[in-house]
């Protein structure tokens, strides 16, 4: 049975301060027990604080490009075959591109320790930028691993 997706992306509702639904996105997928005007507040301060690093750019061009930069092309799911496991290396489709890196980035800046929160996000949305951090070391090593099992990929089908 295929996967049902709900029409939450036609109800999501862009932002206050940019007026965009990747930021909207964000921001919810970053809130915890419910709590939207606490993570806008972290948000918009991580933004504050990588608007005051690249002065030439503009902070959402700066989140925007930070995201793109994360995403990963290509994934590795177990198939079985004939009794063995293989991972075969897939392309990765768009809405779970955009997830994943979500989740990498916030991964990464929660995993740091010792700073506020919209510090720490501040700095792993630069750092994507630049293409360095947490979050774009995880999208390599799973290229990496895409790239090792390239021999399994006429599995993929």
């Amino acid at each position: 049975m295929a996967k049902k997706f709900t029409a939450s992306a036609k109800q999501l509702k862009p932002d206050g301060k940019f007026n965009s639904r990747l930021v909207s996105k964000f921001i919810n997928s970053m809130m915890w027990q419910g709590k939207k005007s606490t993570a806008t507040q972290i948000f918009y301060n991580a933004l504050e604080i990588v608007s005051n690093k690249v002065k030439d750019v503009a902070p959402l061009e700066v989140f925007e490009t930070a995201i793109n930069n994360v995403k990963p092309h290509l994934e590795v799911r177990s198939k079985r075959v004939g009794g063995a496991s293989y991972q075969v290396p897939m392309p990765v489709n768009p809405k779970r591109q955009q997830s994943l890196a979500f989740r990498w980035i916030l991964a990464s800046a929660r995993g740091k320790k010792g700073r506020a929160m919209h510090e720490r996000l501040a700095a792993e949305l630069f750092d994507a930028y630049n293409k360095q951090g947490g979050a774009m070391t995880t999208r390599e090593n799973i290229h990496k691993m895409a790239e090792a099992n390239k021999a399994f990929a006429h599995f993929a089908w």
